[in-house]
């Protein structure tokens, strides 16, 4: 199992959560992994409650399972939760590009341009991290000019599960098509096309559904 580096902010269930969900989500700990709450304190300079309260957490978002008095390991890829999600995500997707788009300015559409060269550069490279992180920043745009923050927290617990899946099934995304897509979807928004933007986010995300496939 993967190390992980120390805590340092003052935040700690948040900050042992957040460090806890990406080495789950980015593979670091594959499904299956037993996660024992003295050795990850350990590993991230903590006592093991805010540990505890993250694996708490991370249970609620299926990333984690656990028997009481038995195991806590990280949870298997199940189908019907990642398609479960995949609907939500897209559909919230959906509502906040039809939300931004009127908000959306010249500044906003540049950094989902500057995002979309990020992601192409890096599916250029094989760099499945960079890849993700990209794509998040682009999605991530509109969420942020929608100003719904229901759909933001909604979206931050889901997503995961989403790219979890994306990191282990990578190679078998079309993401050369994703960088297009996304072209697309910012032609649309300059357009003030929001019938065109929202079909595009809704394709974009059933993308996903193909690595249900593997699963």
């Amino acid at each position: 199992m993967s190390a992980l580096p120390k805590v340092s902010r003052p935040l700690l269930r948040d900050e042992a959560y957040e460090r806890i969900r990406h080495a789950i989500i980015d593979g670091s700990f594959p499904p299956g992994t037993p996660l024992r709450d003295a050795d990850l304190a350990e590993q991230l300079g903590l006592s093991r409650a805010p540990v505890r309260q993250a694996l708490l957490r991370l249970a609620e978002d299926r990333l984690v399972v656990s028997k009481p008095q038995s195991y806590t390991k990280v949870a298997e890829f199940v189908a019907d939760d990642v398609r479960d999600a995949v609907r939500l995500v897209r559909a919230l997707h959906e509502l906040a590009v039809r939300e931004a788009l009127p908000r959306l300015g010249e500044q906003q559409i540049a950094e989902m341009r500057t995002a979309n060269e990020r992601f192409r550069a890096a599916v250029a490279e094989g760099d499945v991290g960079r890849a993700i992180e990209a794509d998040d920043e682009l999605h991530d745009i509109p969420v942020r000019a929608c100003g719904n923050r229901a759909v933001a927290a909604t979206l931050d617990r889901y997503t995961p599960l989403l790219r979890r899946l994306e990191y282990a099934r990578f190679s078998s995304l079309p993401a050369h098509r994703s960088v297009t897509r996304h072209e697309e979807l910012i032609a649309a928004f300059e357009a003030g096309d929001e019938a065109a933007a929202a079909q595009l986010t809704s394709t974009i995300w059933t993308d996903l559904e193909a690595l249900l496939e593997d699963a």
